[in-house]
């Protein structure tokens, strides 16, 4: 606890600049003594702290504290500040209040370059239970949720989380599935009624994190797919695709490739939305595949 005060006094001096003991000892929750024990504590341990009297007065920092006491660079300082702005786009309580604090620390605001929003743009869904799947993982508590999968089957879960990943556009969960009995990723968009329990559990000795991809409920099997897009949508290839994955035709179209990826439902939408400007070109069940839910779709419209 006497840590805990030590850093709060020397935040709070550092943003007011100066305190009296009495408005000290209102902020911490204590007795003037004992900030008198505090201050001493931070003298005794090089933390340039004095104290001034007058109206005015009260105990305050050097000026140059933070330069001649930080063994962080500049660029260093705006790394880490830019890295928790970052965090903080999963808007995790505890990272705003870290951010406030070293930005106070350091004596100036977050890099403003950058913004990142993990929200979609129309439907203001977007990432939810951060703090507590966060607090799951660091405390060792077992989650429970409602889980569907690529095929839209509901089943419910009880998981002990690992980690929070995020890739290809989504976050999951991956953890040790005490109803699979084995290491599995959950997407986390397809979670429904999560809970944090109050049952804790031990670390066990699991896969590697390649094997944890072999073994998982949310990618089935991955296949590279060959599609050739019409220039009226050039535009969305160069949103999914990177350069070495694309050939330009004489025609103006492109033949994207896209390798290693799961072959699920998303897929095939993925596909679809490009509607009459894409045709698959490999492989050829996945050819097939599209070509009967085209089909399914126009006899919709052909009641």
């Amino acid at each position: 606890m006497q840590i805990e005060r030590l850093f709060k006094i020397i935040y709070y001096l550092l943003d007011k600049k100066s305190a009296t003991a009495n408005e000290l000892a209102g902020l911490l929750g204590v007795s003037k003594r004992t900030v008198f024990r505090d201050i001493d504590t931070l003298s005794l341990s090089g933390i340039p702290i004095y104290s001034e009297k007058g109206s005015k007065g009260g105990y305050k920092l050097t000026d140059s504290f933070v330069l001649n006491k930080s063994v962080i660079t500049e660029h260093e300082q705006n790394e880490i500040l830019s890295a928790l702005q970052g965090l903080s786009a999963v808007k995790t309580e505890e990272t705003e209040q870290v951010l406030q604090k070293l930005s106070t620390f350091f004596k100036k605001s977050p890099p403003n370059w950058f913004s990142v929003d993990f929200t979609s743009w129309g439907d203001g869904g977007g990432v939810r239970d951060f703090s507590d799947i966060k607090n799951a993982i660091f405390e060792k508590h077992i989650i429970e949720f409602d889980y569907y999968n690529s095929k839209g089957e509901k089943t419910h879960r009880r998981v002990e989380p690992l980690h929070m990943w995020f890739k290809a556009h989504s976050w999951y969960i991956n953890g040790f599935c005490l109803v699979k009995q084995g290491v599995r990723l959950f997407k986390l968009s397809r979670t429904r009624n999560f809970t944090v329990t109050d049952e804790k559990f031990m670390e066990r000795d699991l896969l590697t994190e390649s094997e944890c991809h072999e073994k998982t409920d949310t990618f089935p099997d991955r296949v590279t797919l060959v599609m050739n897009i019409a220039p009226e949508m050039a535009y969305r290839a160069y949103d999914f695709y990177g350069e070495e994955d694309i050939v330009k035709n004489d025609d103006g179209s492109l033949t994207v490739t896209q390798r290693g990826e799961p072959e699920d439902n998303g897929m095939y939408g993925f596909i679809l939305s490009f509607g009459e400007h894409a045709e698959v070109l490999e492989p050829k069940h996945i050819r097939d595949i599209i070509n009967e839910k085209a089909l399914l779709i126009s006899k919709k419209y052909l009641k």
